[in-house]
């Protein structure tokens, strides 16, 4: 049935009705809250006010009457502002309606006329069907019909916009309320000397003196706000610091059975509603703050005492191979010593003699972090100062970051000299010495040198030594100051050198200077490029000097005895050494270059000072030494041969990995990629262990033919010859089913049951040629220490297994670089924590 027109028109005024009974509730809350807002706005200013002020702190400084008075104006304020609430009033049904009209510019009020009813007396039916039309037309006015917002007119009211100075201030106090320093609204209640105290932020720390490397202690930290007792280092600096207030604050120091002693404040710490004091820890007491509306606080205080440093000699002081006076020494300190000389002094002197020059000046090295019991070692050339063979009174002193200083015991000895074995120069350096400790000696010293210049052709061999010393001669007659009479004495010096040796000196010096340039960069942690530069100016030093010893050695004919050594150093055996000494130095490991180094200089002292040896060996010890340096480069290959299957074992599990992580690379299963890059088929790889593997029979088979050597020399081989043969069959073994990490392990075995074999077979051939050699050169032998010019061991006592230099083989060098790129890897993380960087650039340091 179909719906009637009637029927609509009532359900489309119904809904009309119902959204104008909307919008009617909307604008009559639209219109209270424009009648309410200008009434509560009052009040809400004069609360943010008083809250803006409390959180400022304002009530916690200023006086009590001004508190009170700001209180009272703000109360009266808060007051008045209740009084206009009289006259709050609701919005009646017609403004509502009105409002809606207004606001949707609607003609003929047809939202009233909803409300409106016919007049008595015309309610025919006619005039109410009128009525309904009519309001019906006007209902369809509000078919669009909105509410408007609220217009409360206080910009009207507060042209000035005071209104939002509040507003700002309200802000600020907010923000500022969560800090330490702002006041509550408890504050109020109080004032004066409490809220100076409130106010009044206490920082309070001691800074030990920078040479302990402790930490500074902050004493307020609330880790130690319930300590009052700590152990500082002596000389550490208390500082105390009182931010926002603190006015008339004291700060006073009481130590055991004195009276408290005021610490004037700083006058760089005045002012800006603060102080800051600062106090000399050098002894024990008691800290006391207060005063100035500051919480009083005290800190009691034990000093941990700086010792001096402890200096001693460990081993007598004594002549070097070269000459130089080598000191052994220890140096122990709280915090360890920052500088270290030696003082001596002449023990014969005449008190009126007129010494030309002062004591030498010795300059210790100070021990290692990690050197036992603080030892260390120097070694200073004193050979070409005119004390050199005098007897001289030495003591050391060490000096600590305190400037306190600790002494050893004195020595007594005689200086060491370098030996002249031609007269000519022997002379001159004696007139020398007498002409620099007393210059009175000139005119003796000049008729000396008259007689040496009396017959050239028989006294000189060549005739520039005669002219050197003529001028030297003429420039003594005209020396009529003592800096001149300096010259003369080391222009005695300079002809003596040149008389006895020739070109060598020049390259002794340049030798000695690169080998103390390169000990001094290390001990600083100097840079890889200063490393490498240094290395490449000992290298030509080192070449220099080889070459010009050499020729030396030449001239004097001395082939023949330098033959009879049992072990000789080549160039290239040096060049190899230097290598290692770089390598370490750039891979961190700066100590082991340290000891290297001085290893290097050893020899190169011993090698100056070596003197040809005399005497002839029989066949039974040129067969000893045969079989000695065979079992040299036995060990030498194993050795070789363990880094290369270490490397190649590396090499397999690095490939194992990256295919595990990329099982889609391209190549197949078949081929490897190499440590630099290049790839390895699995064929190549089997041919390489296969070779490797080859190599280790080999060894076996010739440590068994030097065994069954040994036994027929009447040498019985120890246990550790039959243990490494073992291992070695091992090794060969687990190379054929390609096991390289077992492989290493058994070759490291025979490396070191080698080792033990090579001490039992030098044992019992210092046995067998002692009693063919007899007492006296038994003697020789242990004067020489069982050393070559070289430093190394003999033929009598062994080839050098590497056991007198710890350097860290292949394996030790590939490990220490992958540390080091881990750590540098680490550091160029930027999302690495900064105490974690710190950590590592430390540990960097330590190179």
């Amino acid at each position: 049935m179909a719906e009637t027109s009637d029927n609509r028109v009532s359900r489309e005024h119904g809904s009309l009705m119902t959204r104008l009974g909307r919008m009617r509730a909307i604008t009559r809350m639209t219109m209270v809250f424009e009648r309410l807002w200008p009434l509560l706005l009052p009040i809400v200013l004069t609360t943010g006010l008083f809250l803006s002020l409390a959180w400022l702190g304002v009530f916690r400084v200023v006086p009590e009457w001004l508190r009170i008075a700001i209180l009272l104006v703000l109360g009266v304020c808060l007051l008045v502002s209740f009084w206009p609430f009289r006259s709050l009033k609701q919005p009646s049904e017609p403004e509502v309606d009105r409002r809606i009209e207004q606001a949707n510019r609607l003609q003929h009020a047809p939202a009233a006329t909803q409300r409106d009813r016919l007049a008595s007396g015309g309610e025919d039916a006619f005039s109410r069907a009128l009525w309904s039309e009519h309001q019906a037309r006007m209902a369809r006015q509000l078919s669009q019909v909105q509410s408007d917002l609220p217009r409360t007119r206080v910009p009207d009211r507060d042209p000035w916009g005071l209104r939002a100075v509040v507003a700002l201030l309200f802000v600020t106090a907010l923000a500022f309320s969560v800090s330490p320093m702002s006041g509550s609204v408890s504050d109020i209640f109080g004032g004066g000397a409490d809220a100076e105290a409130a106010t009044a932020r206490v920082d309070a720390w001691v800074t030990p003196p920078s040479y302990t490397g402790k930490a500074p202690i902050f004493l307020t930290a609330e880790a130690n706000s319930g300590q009052e007792s700590f152990s500082v280092p002596v000389n550490s600096q208390l500082q105390v610091r009182i931010s926002g207030g603190g006015e008339g604050t004291s700060l006073s120091f009481r130590s055991d059975g004195e009276d408290a002693a005021p610490v004037a404040p700083e006058a760089s710490g005045e002012g800006a509603g603060g102080r800051q004091f600062s106090l000399l820890l050098d002894r024990k007491g008691q800290v006391e703050l207060g005063g100035g509306g500051v919480a009083d606080k005290a800190w009691s205080f034990q000093i941990i005492p700086d010792a001096p440093p402890q200096v001693s000699f460990t081993e007598e002081p004594r002549r070097a191979a070269n000459g130089a006076l080598e000191l052994i020494y220890s140096i122990t300190d709280d915090y360890g010593a920052v500088s270290a000389v030696g003082v001596l002094e002449l023990e014969e002197i005449d008190p009126k003699a007129q010494a030309l020059y002062e004591a030498p000046e010795i300059v210790l090295g100070l021990p290692r972090r990690n050197a036992k019991e603080g030892a260390a070692k120097s070694s200073v050339d004193l050979t070409e100062h005119p004390w050199a063979g005098r007897p001289v009174r030495l003591v050391l002193e060490a000096r600590d970051a305190a400037n306190q200083v600790g002494r050893s015991e004195a020595k007594v000895f005689k200086l060491p000299q370098r030996p002249f074995t031609n007269p000519i120069s022997r002379a001159l350096i004696e007139q020398r010495q007498m002409l620099a400790l007393d210059a009175r000696e000139r005119e003796l010293v000049a008729r000396m040198m008259d007689a040496v210049l009396l017959w050239p052709e028989e006294t000189f061999d060549e005739p520039q030594h005669f002219l050197l010393l003529s001028a030297v001669r003429s420039k003594l007659g005209m020396a009529r100051s003592e800096d001149a009479l300096r010259q003369v004495v080391d222009d005695l010096w300079e002809i003596a050198l040149i008389i006895e040796d020739g070109d060598l000196t020049a390259a002794e010096k340049r030798l000695r200077q690169a080998q103390e340039a390169l000990r001094q960069a290390l001990e600083d942690g100097a840079s890889d490029e200063e490393i490498e530069q240094l290395m490449s100016e000992l290298r030509e030093a080192m070449r220099e000097f080889l070459r010009e010893f050499a020729e030396r050695n030449q001239q004097q004919n001395n082939q023949s005895s330098q033959s009879q050594n049992a072990q000789t150093m080549t160039q290239s055996d040096l060049e190899r050494m230097m290598d290692q000494l770089e390598e370490l130095a750039k891979n961190g490991a700066r100590d082991q270059a340290q000891d290297l180094l001085s290893q290097l200089q050893d020899m190169m002292n011993n090698l100056q000072a070596g003197r040809p040896q005399q005497g002839q060996n029989g066949q039974q010890q040129s067969q000893m030494r045969q079989q000695m340096d065979q079992l040299g480069d036995l060990m030498r290959r194993q050795q070789e041969l363990m880094n290369e299957t270490f490397r190649l074992d590396q090499q397999q599990r690095g490939n194992q990995q990256g295919q595990m992580n990329q099982p889609g690379q391209p190549g197949g299963e078949g081929e490897q990629q190499g440590e630099n890059g290049q790839g390895m088929t699995a064929e190549e790889f089997a041919d390489a262990l296969r070779e490797l593997q080859q190599g280790q029979g080999q060894l076996q088979q010739e440590l068994q033919g030097l065994m069954e050597g040994l036994e027929g020399m009447g040498i019985q081989p120890g246990e550790g010859f039959g243990e490494a043969g073992e291992a070695m069959g091992e090794a060969e073994g687990a190379l054929g089913e390609g096991e390289g990490e077992r492989a290493v392990g058994e070759q490291g075995r025979a490396l070191e049951a080698m080792r033990r074999g090579a001490q039992d077979m030098m044992n019992q051939m210092q046995q067998a040629m002692q009693g063919q050699q007899g007492q006296g050169q038994q003697g020789r032998a242990q004067g020489q220490n069982g050393q070559d010019p070289l430093g190394r061991p003999r033929a009598s006592t062994g080839p050098d297994f590497g056991d007198s230099v710890e350097v860290p083989d292949e394996i030790d060098r590939q490990r220490a670089r992958e540390i080091l790129d881990a750590i540098r890897k680490r550091l160029g993380d930027a999302l690495s924590p900064e105490l974690e960087k710190q950590y590592l650039e430390r540990l960097l340091e330590l190179q």
